[in-house]
């Protein structure tokens, strides 16, 4: 099938010279271009439209679950008639296996799965194998290891009407496809089998089923029920059975595979003999003979994935498979906001290193387990072959190919709400603190917002503190406040509850607020992460919204991270207004309603919750957690996944209280 974007409306602005280079650059086969676009300039749209005309599989890759799960959502709708996946990590808490030689202290692993990123990522895999119209939005659990593709696939099954096929043989591949038997609860990945009825509930769907029923040996009929309402919803003439998780054995591969560890075992020893590490030496034999035990009588164990080499056959040092590779040969991979992507990717298997080293050293695990890795920068770069970077401020890597290829860079610096860049200026430090309650009431008369940031947490809570004394309504967000609270102040802001926020590095709250028509950044002038260029020309950006944007840097010096900040921005507001001016376009701030994600029930578990004790606070607990995960349902089925991702995080939250 081919891609099919709904247009709400054509591309504006400098979209279409945009959209055009890079389909040029694609068929051109280049390997890698950057779409340069500011705040605000509709980048996913300019993707949107590539993907349509190039008609190949596409990954795009956020660096956080939240902005995959937003990607998710716009392409969800503008692709309806195709296959637009959610590929992160199944676990909603994750503490890796570690041993700390200097406390001599081993950490097992702990891990909380999440069903429904399960099931995502299932339909994410399944979908790539079987059809070539697929966006998969993910983080970097894509560079983690999978199964071979190849031997995935050989998992798959189809069953046809009026086929020939026994119920023993039937029973025996949803067995060896990963599908557990289970004919009380209706979970997904099991089956039950009552008399010449197999009901069979797939692992990437979690409200339907498929129904079959034979008669003699003969597949009289295939149905698709509705598992909550058990009504019939299709009749099918055939249908694909997909694998029950991503990672399945057949018992030959498996004794193989068994064999292998047996003999790596045994190399392993003599090596630690030879070195005299006799706590190494029986640590290791103890723990590896009980997973091999584990293995040949259940075909699983605690911490299989470190033994993924032996499965997966792979020879030593082999990279391993990851989901880049249920691609295949020839498809686009977009980095979103990529000078935070890249440099994420390129430290994910330096960090794995490091904690694997310990763990083979002290006899804790075989060497090949640290063959079960991310893939490291060089091997990502290797496999994505076609690349299209998005961000308002490349980083090191983008730059550093552009210095090649002046060509690789496409600008998208005019927005289609005609909203330009906002004015700068620099203020001196002395007396800033009276210039900022100055500038706060100005926008609060018109009943617009200010953003403050400091360079510490400190300076921030003295800051909230002080402005609080002179009747400023005013609140401090920062990274430590949960999902819930986060969601609450910045709801607040907007609805006029407070006039300002005070913050550290509001570039990571993910903040987007069109009534912010004041940014004040504090010591500006201080070199280093939080005031370097490219940090300062994200933080200008907030004030990009609003029609009166206006930024003012405090400093005693004009810094060359200023500077090119400044120069920056001035560049591209003037390309804006000759723009509006030649297409009589008179910009106007955005109007985005509050959506208010917390929910006022998950308010009043902070307001009439707090007092209740013993069995009656666990009751209301409880109700407000079912009320939570009702609502979360219901966004899930509305496709407004956005707000289902906060519900999820809330209720992870809820729960941990």
């Amino acid at each position: 099938m081919n891609f099919k974007l709904v247009k709400q409306f054509e591309p504006a602005g400098d979209q279409p010279e945009a959209i055009d280079k890079l389909i040029a650059g694609v068929e051109n086969k280049k390997n890698i271009q950057v779409l340069m676009g500011a705040t605000g300039t509709g980048k996913t749209y300019t993707i949107a439209n590539v993907i349509s005309k190039i008609n190949k599989p596409t990954l795009i890759l956020a660096h956080n679950k939240t902005l995959a799960m937003q990607l998710y959502s716009e392409l969800k709708t503008m692709f309806p008639e195709n296959r637009v996946e959610y590929f992160v990590s199944n676990f909603d808490f994750f503490q890796p296996e570690a041993y700390l030689p200097s406390k001599d202290l081993y950490i097992n692993k702990d891990a909380k799965q999440n069903l429904e990123l399960d099931m995502m990522r299932s339909a994410a895999t399944n979908a790539l194998l079987t059809r070539k119209d697929v966006i998969v939005v993910s983080s970097v659990a894509s560079i983690y290891p999978l199964q071979d593709p190849l031997e995935y696939e050989k998992n798959f099954f189809e069953i046809e009407l009026n086929q020939k096929f026994s119920r023993k043989k039937l029973l025996t591949f949803l067995v060896q496809a990963g599908y557990r038997r289970n004919d009380i609860e209706n979970s997904p990945g099991t089956f039950s089998a009552k008399g010449d009825v197999i009901k069979i509930i797939p692992s990437d769907i979690s409200n339907k089923y498929i129904r079959l029923d034979l008669f003699d040996d003969t597949v009289e009929e295939i149905v698709i029920f509705n598992l909550i309402k058990n009504t019939v919803t299709n009749r099918l003439t055939r249908v694909t059975i997909f694998p029950a998780n991503n990672y399945i054995t057949s018992k030959e591969r498996l004794k193989i595979s068994i064999q292998r560890i047996k003999n790596e075992l045994s190399s392993r020893l003599e090596e630690l003999k030879k070195e005299n590490k006799l706590i190494e030496y029986h640590r290791l034999e103890e723990r590896t003979n009980y997973d091999i035990e584990t293995l040949e009588e259940f075909g699983i164990c605690s911490g299989i994935e470190n033994y993924s080499a032996h499965l997966d056959l792979r020879k030593k040092g082999q990279i391993p498979y990851t989901l880049l590779d249920y691609f295949g040969d020839d498809y686009l991979t977009v980095i979103d906001e990529s000078h935070i992507s890249l440099p994420q990717i390129r430290g994910m298997s330096n960090t794995d290193k490091s904690r694997k080293v310990n763990l083979v050293n002290f006899g804790f695990r075989l060497p090949s387990a640290q063959d079960n890795r991310p893939l490291t920068f060089e091997e990502f770069i290797q496999k994505t072959k076609q690349l299209i970077c998005t961000s308002a401020t490349p980083g090191d890597y983008e730059l550093e190919q552009l210095s090649k290829n002046k060509d690789m860079v496409i600008p998208q610096i005019i927005r289609p709400t005609g909203l330009i860049d906002p004015t700068i200026e620099v203020l001196p430090k002395l007396n800033q603190i009276d210039r900022i309650i100055i500038e706060i009431n100005k926008r609060s008369l018109k009943n617009q917002r200010t953003l403050i940031t400091t360079l510490t947490k400190r300076m921030s809570e003295d800051l909230t503190s002080f402005l609080q004394e002179k009747n400023i309504k005013v609140a401090y967000l920062h990274s430590d406040l949960k999902t819930l609270e986060r969601s609450i102040i910045i709801n607040d802001l907007r609805r006029g509850v407070y006039d300002t926020i005070v913050g550290v590095n509001l570039l990571r709250e993910g903040i987007d607020i069109p009534e912010t028509s004041l940014v004040c950044i504090l010591d500006a002038d201080k070199q280093g992460f939080l005031r370097n260029t490219r940090s300062l020309v994200q933080t200008i950006g907030r004030a990009a919204r609003n029609s009166e944007g206006h930024v003012i840097l405090f400093a005693d010096n004009i810094t060359d991270s200023m500077k090119e900040a400044m120069k920056e921005t001035e560049n591209r507001r003037n390309f804006q207004i000759a723009y509006n001016k030649k297409n009589n376009i008179i910009p106007k701030t955005i109007i985005k309603s509050v959506i208010d994600y917390s929910n006022t029930q998950a308010n009043l578990y902070k307001n009439k919750l707090k007092n209740k004790k013993n069995k009656e606070y666990k009751l209301a607990h409880e109700q407000l957690l079912d009320e939570l995960n009702q609502k979360m349902l219901e966004a899930s089925q509305n496709l407004d996944f956005e707000k289902a991702a906060e519900l999820r995080d809330i209720i992870i939250e809820l729960k941990n209280e």
